[in-house]
C-alpha cells in the first residue's frame, strides 16, 4: 500500500500551526486544538494508508476544521492562519468528500 503522503503532510501542517500559534501569542488553545487535530488527522492518514476506503477519520475531521476555521475567516477576516487552514480542509473535504460519493456507488 502507498503511503498518503499529502494527508501526513496535512496532519503536519495543522499541529505545526497549533505550535506556531503557542509559540507567537502563547495561546494554549491554539497549541491543544492543532495537536489534537493534527494527531486525528495523522491517525486518519494511517489508516488511509493502510486501506483507501477507511477514510471516514479524516473525512470527519477535515469537514470539522474547514467548519470551524471558516468561520473563524468569516468573522475575523485575516487569511492567515484561519483562511488557509479553511481552505486546505476544504480540498481535503472534497478528496474524501469524492471518495465516500464512489463506494456508495460500489456498493
Amino acid at each position: 500500500m502507498p503511503v498518503d503522503i499529502l494527508a501526513y503532510g496535512y496532519a503536519a501542517t495543522v499541529a505545526a500551526g497549533g505550535i506556531m500559534g503557542y509559540a507567537k501569542a502563547g495561546s494554549i488553545m491554539s497549541l491543544g486544538a492543532g495537536l489534537l487535530f493534527g494527531g486525528a488527522l495523522g491517525y486518519g492518514a494511517h489508516q488511509v494508508s493502510q486501506d483507501p476506503q477507511q477514510y471516514q477519520v479524516q473525512l470527519g475531521t477535515s469537514a470539522v476544521l474547514s467548519g470551524l476555521m471558516g468561520y473563524r475567516f468569516v468573522s475575523g477576516g485575516k487569511f492567515m492562519p484561519a483562511g488557509l487552514i479553511a481552505s486546505i480542509s476544504l480540498v481535503f473535504l472534497a478528496r474524501y468528500g469524492v471518495r465516500a460519493m464512489q463506494s456508495t456507488k460500489q456498493q
